[in-house]
């Protein structure tokens, strides 16, 4: 299978790429050539750039399907399919679970939630549009391809290279040992997916030619937070004591941290992606991937969570 993968050098596109290429299918792809320019060095590589519509690299080639792992607004989706037209079998998106409404939802919800209403009229990014441009991107690939279309909705990702670093925060937080701070609830409910399962479950769709909608979530048994720190610390062989603190006390957007009213939003149905083949690494071995990453790169410094001062000052009150 020729596979063109829309950005595949960061953290999902590399373990669509990776996994792609286990299966044994030929890869190209497509990207700015700025982020992991080592990586794949056996591989096409196209240059192009989405965000000034620098397609020219895409002009020639067929592909059986391509991966768009970059598409965040309407733009991005259509100026693709453009360029691309008929020459590409299927195409897979990778959007987000950002799409749905984020009120009136229960535990269990599948791929058939109501969606939030479509944007096309801005690409500022953030919690009111992101989810409503990633709707546009949906529907505009659909109108396209019809039943060549393939519609991947992760959770939040996590695994060895992830960008983001809220779940490192966790693993390294834990590894340190000791009282850990946690905002709100420690039996808040977490849903996270291995960067390697979503990235399998990709394949799978494009090698059945399956259309559709899939929820890309784990782990495969419900974890909370609180259980999600423990782990990390079995991992590291430390003993810790949660110590749970007012959620408002600790920065906004704290890692895997939700409010109560968005619990149901942490635990969505897995089924029909289960049923497609994503497998599910075991929680513990996706931690223990993490630390020893993270531990080889060196630890650097965290963009997300608490300083060891800070953190130190919130216990000093608890």
């Amino acid at each position: 299978m020729r596979i063109l993968v829309l950005g595949g050098t960061a953290f999902v596109g590399r373990a669509i790429v990776e996994d792609a290429l286990r299966e044994g299918a030929d890869v190209t792809v497509f990207g700015r050539g700025r982020t992991g320019s080592h990586l794949f060095p056996d591989l096409p590589r196209l240059i192009g750039d989405r965000d000034t519509g620098d397609y020219a690299a895409l002009r020639d080639g067929e592909w059986d399907a391509v991966v768009d792992v970059s598409g965040y607004v309407p733009r991005h989706v259509n100026q693709a399919m453009d360029a691309l037209g008929d020459r590409v079998g299927r195409y897979l998106f990778v959007s987000s679970h950002a799409v749905y409404v984020q009120t009136g939802v229960g535990p269990g919800s599948d791929e058939d939630t109501p969606r939030r209403p479509p944007r096309r009229d801005t690409e500022e990014l953030d919690n009111d549009t992101y989810g409503p441009c990633k709707v546009a991107c949906e529907d505009d690939v659909l109108a396209r391809y019809g039943d060549r279309a393939t519609i991947v909705r992760p959770g939040k990702v996590v695994g060895p290279h992830d960008v983001q670093e809220t779940f490192t925060y966790w693993v390294r937080r834990a590894a340190r040992g000791g009282r850990v701070a946690v905002p709100g609830d420690p039996d808040q409910p977490v849903q996270v997916v291995d960067s390697r399962d979503l990235a399998h479950l990709v394949t799978r769709l494009l090698t059945d030619n399956r259309p559709g909608a899939f929820h890309a979530v784990g782990p495969a048994e419900p974890t909370t937070l609180g259980t999600l720190i423990e782990t990390c610390a079995e991992a590291a062989g430390t003993d810790i004591e949660l110590v749970p603190i007012p959620i408002d006390a600790a920065p906004a957007h704290f890692p895997l941290v939700t409010p109560q009213a968005q619990w149901p939003t942490r635990q969505r149905s897995a089924a029909r992606a289960r049923a497609a083949g994503m497998p599910a690494t075991p929680l513990p071995v996706t931690v223990a991937d993490v630390r020893a990453w993270d531990r080889q790169r060196g630890e650097p410094p965290l963009s997300h969570g608490l300083s060891a001062r800070e953190e130190a000052d919130l216990l000093a009150g608890a």
